[in-house]
């Protein structure tokens, strides 16, 4: 992974000194809270319902067994006990005071993280594909062009203030395990072919999708430029943001947004005007060159594999003793991935424990024995997911069994990776200022309600996605099922989406109608459930169902027992 040399390791620990300033005027009254809101923002400190909240960058969610013992150290002394994933790839902290933040990040700079640009109307942590430099669809490794690109990104003077916050994801592989088309910008990067003879060639090109975005207004991105030379991503995302930054609307901070340009001028016109200003600086000194590649890429080498067999399924399984075979072969099959590389898996450690704790929580004796798995089985580095889990992506395959005990002693073996209870939630009203509506519970009482490992394999891939506000840090509205906290009259209720997907197929859910009561969202999602195992066939995955019949059953089904509560209450009027 990326080590930071002379340059990169001075500019965060002057950012700390600078934000150590800030905090004591702002502490002695000489900084004004107007003044100091954009300064912490910026330095990923936002001020939230009980506390502040420090949102810690994990660039691309690539980091090492040290960082998350100094994560995990942080929990325990600055916060209460555990860290929050969250849906981009960042580590949140709920708890800190405003006095501590300066030691923390000062601690976070003696190995190498920040939470710089990790909040404000400016480039936020750069996301990719988990299992990046290791899955088996692979194109090309993303980690690289992402590294170059946060280097750009970050602190760039020109795109400090922008309308609104920018998001970009970068994708290498056949299966979009970014949400490429729901960011702001997508980069879908693939080797170019040689027209001369149709082989591969070492050129890198990029396509461009822009004006994606999830919160009030969910879009799917555009396609505005195909073919790119990765050496001109710096100039063209310049003229793509200078468009959006003379453009973007800055008098209403929900139509702020560049989805909100692209889809006002449409995807053709916004790619015209992103080529005219282009024309003017694509050949100037900002371009990355080939030594810059070199000197990024020589960090994102291949490490020292061994030279082994793949392991079938079965001979991995008989690893396990007879009684515990059954379980691991679930384990096995919901949370280990293939590899590139033979006789090696990845591992999804869950972050989902069916109703005990916040989805994407980790306590501070998870992370330490966590950092201790990955110095065992994974070379020392780890990955977080948009799924909020955890990834050791370089296990050998005859260690699996092994490392599925100790998993399992920290509660992080839980084989429901893609299943119903795998939900993704954001903090919601229990910690965030702007929810209208708590997310925790609800998810607890959906996991509570579908706490049968045995129907949740026989359900099948099923995405539930739950936002607090319409923000869609959730990202509900790319769930094939999603709930979203609403306020109504002072009083929180749950409108419920259905049909949307992430990846290749990515596609927006649709709302099904009035909102209900958070008592009632177990109860409703029993019977959308029910709708699907009665209607599917042939094994048909959730989705594919829906998409083939359509909102109206689910819908019917959602809402059978708010109709019949209301055909009692009229039917008792009546009487009366």
């Amino acid at each position: 992974m990326y080590k930071y040399d002379h340059i990169d390791q001075t500019l965060v620990n002057q950012r700390v000194a600078q934000f150590r300033d800030q905090v004591a005027r702002r502490l002695d009254g000489s900084l004004a809270e107007e003044e100091f809101r954009p300064l912490r923002l910026q330095n990923g400190l936002y001020h939230q319902r009980h506390a502040y909240m420090l949102r810690v960058a994990i660039p691309y969610g690539l980091f090492n067994s040290k960082q998350l013992r100094t994560m995990a150290h942080i929990a325990e002394k600055y916060d209460r006990g555990y860290g929050h994933f969250t849906t981009r790839q960042n580590i949140q902290y709920n708890w800190v005071t405003l006095e501590d933040t300066p030691d923390i990040l000062a601690e976070l700079a003696k190995v190498e993280m920040h939470a710089i640009q990790t909040s404000g109307n400016c480039i936020r942590n750069i996301t990719s594909d988990a299992f990046a430099g290791v899955a088996g669809d692979e194109y090309v490794d993303p980690r690289p062009i992402c590294e170059l690109l946060r280097q750009w990104s970050t602190l760039h003077p020109e795109f400090a203030h922008l309308p609104r916050k920018f998001k970009f994801a970068i994708n290498g592989a056949k299966e979009d395990r970014t949400i490429l088309l729901c960011h702001d910008v997508g980069i879908e990067l693939k080797k170019s072919k040689d027209i001369h003879n149709g082989e591969l060639s070492n050129g890198l090109t990029a396509d461009i999708y822009a004006g994606g975005g999830m919160g009030r207004t969910p879009i799917l991105g555009s396609l505005i430029k195909q073919n790119l030379p990765w050496q001109l991503l710096p100039s063209y995302l310049t003229a793509l943001l200078r468009v959006y930054n003379r453009f973007g609307r800055r008098d209403n901070l929900y139509k702020a947004r560049i989805k909100i340009l692209v889809k006002a001028l449409g995807p053709e016109e916004f790619a015209r005007q992103v080529e005219g200003e282009w024309a003017h600086i694509k050949n100037g000194d900002d371009n990355f060159t080939q030594a810059e590649w070199d000197r990024v890429a020589k960090h994102f080498t291949k490490p020292a594999y061994k030279s082994l067999t793949t392991l079938s399924n079965e001979e991995i399984v008989n690893q396990a003793s007879d009684t515990e075979k059954a379980a691991f072969a679930r384990w096995l099959e919901r949370n280990v991935k293939g590899h590139q590389v033979p006789g090696y898996a990845s591992v999804i450690l869950s972050l989902k424990p069916h109703g005990s704790v916040a989805p994407g929580d980790a306590t501070t004796a998870q992370m330490l024995a966590i950092a201790d798995l990955a110095d065992q089985y994974s070379f020392g580095e780890l990955r977080a997911t948009h799924e909020q889990n955890l990834v050791l992506a370089d296990v050998e395959q005859g260690k699996l069994y092994a490392l599925w005990q100790e998993a399992k002693k920290q509660k992080v073996a839980l084989p429901n990776i893609g299943l119903l209870t795998d939900i993704i939630a954001c903090p919601g009203g229990d910690f965030c200022s702007l929810a209208n509506a708590k997310s925790l519970p609800i998810a607890k009482a959906i996991q509570e309600r579908f706490d049968d490992l045995d129907y949740l394999f026989d359900l099948g891939d099923i995405s539930l996605n739950i936002s607090g506000c319409i923000n869609s840090c959730g990202h509900h509205h790319v769930g094939n099922i999603g709930v979203l906290g609403v306020d109504k009259d002072g009083e929180e209720w749950y409108q419920i989406t259905l049909g949307g997907e992430q990846g290749n197929d990515a596609a927006i859910g649709k709302v099904i109608g009035p909102s209900f009561y958070a008592d009632e969202i177990p109860d409703v999602m029993t019977n959308i459930i029910n709708t699907y195992v009665a209607q599917r066939q042939d094994g048909e995955s959730f989705i594919k169902t829906y998409n083939r019949l359509g909102i109206t059953p689910f819908k019917e089904a959602a809402y059978q027992n708010k109709r019949a509560k209301e055909e009692k209450a009229q039917t008792a009027g009546d009487a009366s």
